[in-house]
């Protein structure tokens, strides 16, 4: 691959991270808006309705039919759905009662696991100073947490457990990434949804294990209900950004070194806050603000420092 080639794959994944990150956090958004009426399961089943839709009539033509669903690797893409299945759902459930912007920190801590698990899953050699950030990042997420202190929310654990999932998710996309199309990637994650949730909906659909005196729980017990046609819009774009963020985040990995795309994830941030204040009147207090910043601060440190390792392993290379 020619310098200008890769530069122009790199600029192109960054672009596809952007885009996939900024429609994820527009699906959140409207994930949040519709927590109050509907059970979770039956949220994720519409999404997938219309995100298989979306694949099937747009992304997939243009990635040449169905001979792109093809695969040798179904294991591993059971395995990948399942690890966004626990990093969507358990996130989504913390928004029912927590401030976008805050789960949305929280989640980030899912850096710091990528490193932890990819030095035992796949070997890596993590040096002292990104164990230094992962232990940092384990900070932030305590002041997050509030342990002890009255603002303490038990749902504040779940975006902490999404991440876990994402980070899963990650280190399967790193093993199939190079073999697997975006398309295909993107595919089998909306058919795990689409299972997944109609068996939650078949054993709890008919609402009879609701909770309704606790948000979390009354969001993943509450009963399937035929939706208006004012939350129809709210629908289509939860499956079209769903639809788009999978698959424009799975092709920026494959197009973009993962160092270098990574850190622009980060976007999602500063949007979940606008988006916080704006739509839900969330402003973060100033115990969010501080463990935002450290827990930004210290993911972003972790690609720095992959960027720069990533340097000193080409040959030829001289760090100044």
């Amino acid at each position: 691959m020619t310098l200008a080639v890769s530069r122009a794959a790199n600029t192109a994944g960054v672009l596809c991270v952007i885009a996939g990150t900024a429609a994820f956090t527009v699906n959140d958004a409207a994930v949040k808006f519709l927590s109050d009426g509907y059970a979770l399961h039956q949220v994720v089943l519409m999404r997938s309705i219309v995100a298989l839709a979306v694949i099937g009539g747009i992304f997939l033509p243009l990635a040449g039919g169905l001979d792109a669903l093809r695969t040798r690797r179904p294991f591993m893409h059971m395995l990948r759905g399942l690890c966004v299945v626990v990093a969507n759902m358990f996130f989504f459930l913390a928004l029912a009662t927590m401030p976008l912007a805050d789960a949305t920190a929280i989640l980030f801590f899912a850096p710091m696991l990528i490193t932890l698990m990819s030095a035992v899953l796949l070997g890596d050699a993590v040096g002292p100073r990104r164990w230094g950030a992962v232990v940092v990042g384990f900070l932030g997420i305590v002041l997050m947490l509030r342990p002890g202190a009255e603002a303490f929310q038990p749902a504040a654990i779940l975006p902490v457990i999404a991440a876990f999932g994402y980070a899963g998710l990650s280190i399967v996309t790193r093993v199939i990434g190079s073999t697997e199309r975006a398309i295909t990637m993107a595919f089998y994650i909306q058919i795990t949804f689409l299972f997944v949730s109609i068996a939650m909906g078949l054993a709890v659909g008919d609402g009879r294990f609701e909770q309704p005196e606790d948000a979390t729980l009354a969001f993943l017990l509450r009963e399937w209900v035929w939706p208006p046609m004012a939350d129809i819009p709210v629908l289509v774009v939860l499956g079209l950004s769903s639809a788009a963020g999978g698959y424009f985040i799975s092709q920026g990995y494959r197009l973009a070194e993962p160092s270098l795309a990574a850190p622009f994830e980060y976007v999602s941030m500063p949007l979940a806050i606008v988006i916080g204040v704006i739509v839900f009147a969330e402003w973060p207090d100033l115990v969010a603000w501080t463990g935002i910043v450290v827990i930004c601060g210290a993911g972003l440190y972790l690609f720095w420092r992959e960027t720069v390792q990533g340097r000193r392993d080409r040959p030829g290379h001289k760090m100044r």
